[in-house]
């Protein structure tokens, strides 16, 4: 007898529980920023001999006049990699525009920095990107940009590339400092 008014109110919560709501389909609207933005790609400056070197003096002048060539730039962030010469080029910049910095992995096909960018939703920004002589040309080529050289020389340390990237495609600069 006990187990009828059980089984019951069982059927009477099961009756009356309310319908699940219809999910409203969600107007999706292209995203403007995406794959798009100004990067100012730059080799890190002159180093030591070996494999995780710091910057000679060439070097470290080098890397103020990048400060003095991107100062008033309005940057928004510095992509770099782990080694110390890219981050003492950077050095300047960073300290004194207080500007933040994201590491990427080297890599001779530009997918670390697209994946980072992506990641870290920092498309549509100003962005310094620190490269190396073997990943500067496939970064440019990953941001659909279309550079003259086929690879930077061992010893070529003052190419400053920017590229705007817009949806309807990529512009190339090429200069020096």
């Amino acid at each position: 007898m006990r187990l009828l008014p059980i089984l019951f109110s069982l059927i009477l919560f099961i009756a009356c529980k309310p319908k699940p709501p219809v999910r409203q389909p969600v107007t999706v609207s292209e995203d403007t920023t995406f794959l798009t933005g100004t990067f100012f790609l730059v080799r890190h400056a002159e180093k030591n001999p070996g494999p995780d070197s710091t910057l000679t003096p060439d070097g470290q002048k080098r890397a103020g006049l990048l400060y003095q060539a991107l100062k008033d730039a309005q940057l928004n962030k510095i992509y770099l990699t782990h080694y110390v010469r890219s981050i003492q080029t950077t050095d300047s910049l960073r300290l004194k525009l207080n500007l933040d910095t994201c590491f990427y992995k080297a890599d001779t096909t530009g997918e670390s920095l697209i994946y980072e960018i992506t990641r870290r939703g920092d498309w549509g920004k100003r962005i310094l990107i620190i490269g190396h002589s073997n990943t500067l040309v496939p970064i440019m080529r990953s941001l659909r940009a279309k550079p003259h050289m086929a690879a930077i020389g061992e010893d070529e340390f003052n190419w400053l590339f920017t590229i705007k990237k817009t949806s309807a495609g990529s512009t190339l600069k090429e200069d020096c400092y």
